[in-house]
C-alpha cells in the first residue's frame, strides 16, 4: 500500500475571484469604457453593461444567430466572444444601423417585405445581413440562404428575409 502524503489530504485554499479588467469599445460610433469579469461575453457588455437590449439572448451556444452583431465590419456571434477580446475593437447592433433618424436598408427592407413575425431573431438577422452584403459574396438566393444559415428564424420567414435582402442589395 502506498503511503498518502498529508499534503494531498489537506483541502485547497479556495481559488480568488479574477478582477475585473478594463475594456475599451467603439460601440455604435460612441466610445465606451467598461470594466467588467474577463468571462463576461460581448452580448452581455452589450445588454446588461451598455443597456443595449436589441441584440438578443437566444440559444446562448452560437446556433441560432440572435446575438449576431458587426465587429470591424464583421458579423459575429456576441454570444461565444469574450468582450475582452475585442478590447478596441468598432461594434454595431441593431441600434446603430439606422443614420440621422433614417432607417438602413435592411431594417426598411424587412418592414417592406414583412420579414418578420415574432420578430425576435430579426436583429441578429439584420446585422447579419449587412455583414453579408459588405462580404460581396452573394448573388443569388440560393447564395443568401447557404450564407445567412447561421441565423435561425423560428416562425419560418426565410422567404421573406430572403426577398428583403435582396431588396437592400439593390439599393446603392
Amino acid at each position: 500500500m502506498a503511503a498518502t502524503s498529508t499534503a494531498a489530504r489537506q483541502p485547497h485554499e479556495p481559488i480568488p475571484t479574477p478582477a475585473k479588467v478594463p475594456v475599451a469599445l467603439i460601440v455604435n460610433g460612441t466610445r465606451e469604457q467598461l470594466n467588467i469579469a474577463p468571462w463576461t461575453t460581448l452580448l452581455d457588455a452589450l445588454r446588461d453593461h451598455l443597456d443595449l437590449t436589441g441584440t438578443k439572448k437566444g440559444c446562448d451556444h452560437g446556433q441560432c444567430g440572435a446575438c449576431t452583431v458587426l465587429v470591424d465590419g464583421r458579423r459575429v456571434n456576441s454570444c461565444l466572444t469574450l468582450a475582452v477580446m475585442k478590447d478596441g475593437a468598432e461594434v454595431t447592433t441593431i441600434e446603430g444601423l439606422a443614420r440621422d433618424g433614417a432607417l438602413h436598408p435592411l431594417q426598411q427592407a424587412f418592414i417592406d417585405h414583412d420579414a418578420f413575425q415574432c420578430g425576435y431573431c430579426t436583429p441578429g438577422q439584420i446585422c447579419s445581413a449587412a455583414g453579408m452584403i459588405a462580404e460581396g459574396k452573394a448573388n443569388t438566393p440560393d447564395e443568401i440562404r447557404e450564407l445567412m444559415s447561421g441565423n435561425i428564424c423560428r416562425c419560418a420567414a426565410y422567404p421573406n428575409i430572403v426577398a428583403a435582402i435582396q431588396q437592400a442589395m439593390s439599393k446603392p
